[in-house]
């Protein structure tokens, strides 16, 4: 009998290079924030996504409509929080930005992340 759950999908296998994106020009503050996603697995249901994503230093404004796990494979991210705090994080830290949040995203030094992403 044929087995019907998908195959495991290895973060170490290579893969396809993701096309690159900016965030809208509106939202920019500095830089030139060129970023890209390889989205290596998606749910069924599209709720849950998980990948690499690269970014180059700048900052943009954001709104997360989502949970995300962050690992930092490589360099340095500040989040800041509208009225709140500035958090730094560095290659090998890990993270969880809630639904919700807004601020500012910043890239100080080209960052790698995996992600693993709820909406």
């Amino acid at each position: 009998m044929p087995s019907t759950v998908p195959p495991v999908i290895s973060f170490q296998d290579q893969h396809l290079p993701a096309e690159p994106y900016r965030p809208d020009a509106a939202r920019i503050i500095d830089g030139d924030p060129v970023q890209r996603a390889a989205n290596l697995f998606a749910s069924p249901d599209g709720r849950f996504n998980c990948g690499v994503w690269t970014g180059a230093v700048g900052s943009w404004r954001v709104h997360f409509t989502e949970t995300e796990f962050c690992h930092l494979l490589d360099g340095v991210v500040v989040l800041t929080a509208d009225g709140g705090e500035a958090r730094t994080f560095r290659a090998g830290d890990a993270f969880v930005v809630p639904a919700g949040f807004q601020g500012i995203w910043s890239v100080l030094e080209p960052a790698k992340k995996l992600y693993a992403v709820y909406e």
